[in-house]
């Protein structure tokens, strides 16, 4: 599953990253590292950017980084 696809207020494992070079290196800054639990907090109206919970920050990522994370949603 993709982060993408994890519903608003659902939580998820990140599983890998599918990103190279620059967009790896920026989305690892950002916190996604492998094992980090991520929650979707709000979608904006037009449905991009989205905004995560990750390691107690809040950030707004938009569907093309999130489509490089796998996750594992968490139940």
């Amino acid at each position: 599953m993709l982060l993408t696809q994890l519903l608003t207020g659902k939580k998820a494992r990140v599983v890998r990253l599918t990103a190279r070079s620059q967009k790896r290196r920026r989305l690892l800054d950002l916190g996604l590292i492998p094992d980090t639990v991520v929650k979707s907090i709000r979608r904006s109206p037009a449905g991009d950017p989205t905004a995560y919970l990750i390691r107690g920050t809040t950030l707004g990522l938009r569907s093309e980084e999130t489509n490089l994370v796998e996750i594992k949603e968490l139940s």
